[in-house]
């Protein structure tokens, strides 16, 4: 991937992820040229973004189902986190 290259918007999180950990593997190495290191953080930082983007997205899907005072269901509302 080149350091211009963008990320397909339907990567999914768990190959955005993959990549990112052999990004971070082969600079804590210290095995890549300087430019190279470069364009791979750069890659890296593009990743990071899609990553947290479709954990974002996940987290809007998720409900949280709302029990009323009597104990019974009363219907569902966007789970807050964090």
């Amino acid at each position: 991937m080149t350091e211009a290259a963008s990320i397909p918007a339907d990567l999914s999180f768990e190959d955005a992820l993959q990549r990112l950990e052999q990004i971070v593997q082969k600079l804590e190495s210290g095995q890549a040229p300087l430019e190279e290191s470069i364009a791979l953080y750069e890659e890296g930082a593009r990743l990071k973004a899609h990553c947290e983007t479709r954990l974002k997205a996940a987290q809007l899907r998720v409900e949280k189902i709302v029990v009323g005072s009597d104990g019974q269901a009363k219907g569902v509302e966007p789970a807050e986190f964090g």
